[in-house]
């Protein structure tokens, strides 16, 4: 087991027994390793330490989170205005696929693509020389797979298997204080109104959730809300187009393309990234 395939497994641990408040003992026997080692590789990987990762999966938190969509729902019509987030807020710029690029299909288009272990699972990243165009789990869906959807939607492109060419994707999402400066670029194809709404959750500020009927309102279609709960569903590039941060009115995590489990975990990553304040040695303490 390699230490990114560790890392997740410990994550999944962590995300189906946070009621039960593991030790870290307890975590790092699950991957076979001593609680020493598992500290260290889980804070180097992940990039907090295991208590703060499960500190974010507790109710406490959670119960805080569901208050925080109250504030956006009062200011509903700035969703796509605001530049609340720090992380997308002029870094990470979406262009979508033109009507001319559209009725070409791909033609002349070079896509290359790569598969990357990361903290949260392994992903397939496809990038065109405009920018990131697919990028998705492949543990919930088969890197074959996720190529065939790309090849659906652009048949006339080619595919190239360049995995140190889509490297820089997954880098600059997970070791984001070594990533330089500039602008990520997302080249999506959908309808107009996908595009409105993966544009909207670009706005959502990290560690912060949206409901599907906020996002409704904020683009001026109050009864629209299942066609954004569609829209959501069908985002192209997972993590860097936040849809894991749409939750239903009601406060529940709604549906994830990628499984509920991996959208708490992905949710309580991000949360504890911004949470971190105190030392990465700072260990799980027993209950």
């Amino acid at each position: 087991m390699d230490d990114y395939a560790r890392i997740e497994k410990a994550m999944a641990y962590m995300v189906e027994l946070a009621a039960l408040q593991p030790s870290l003992e307890e975590v790092a026997a699950h991957v076979h390793l001593s609680a020493y080692h598992f500290q260290r590789l889980f804070c180097r990987y992940a990039g907090i330490s295991p208590k703060r990762f499960l500190q974010a999966l507790t109710l406490e938190r959670g119960k805080q989170l569901l208050k925080e969509p109250r504030a956006l729902v009062d200011v509903a019509h700035e969703l796509g205005l605001s530049g609340g987030s720090r992380l997308y807020d002029h870094f990470v710029q979406l262009e979508a696929v033109t009507p001319g690029e559209h009725k070409r299909q791909g033609e002349g288009v070079c896509i290359e693509y790569g598969v990357h272990a990361t903290p949260l699972g392994t992903v397939l990243v496809a990038v065109t020389p405009r920018g990131i165009c697919r990028m998705g789990f492949v543990d919930a869906t088969s890197a074959d797979e996720l190529l065939a959807r790309l090849a659906k939607e652009w048949p006339r492109s080619t595919l190239h298997h360049r995995p140190e060419a889509t490297a820089y994707v997954v880098d600059a999402l997970f070791a984001r204080a070594k990533a330089e400066p500039g602008t990520l670029a997302l080249h999506v194809t959908g309808t107009n109104f996908q595009i409105a709404v993966w544009r909207a959750l670009l706005t959502i500020p990290e560690g912060q959730l949206a409901s599907y009927t906020h996002i409704a309102q904020a683009l001026g279609m109050p009864k629209s809300s299942r066609a954004v709960g569609n829209a959501v569903g069908a985002n192209p590039i997972a993590l860097w187009i936040p849809c894991h941060r749409v939750i239903q009115q009601s406060g529940a995590l709604g549906g994830y393309r990628w499984g509920l489990p991996k959208k708490q975990m992905v949710q309580a990553w991000e949360i504890a990234q911004i949470q971190v304040a105190e030392p990465e040695a700072e260990l799980l303490t027993a209950h």
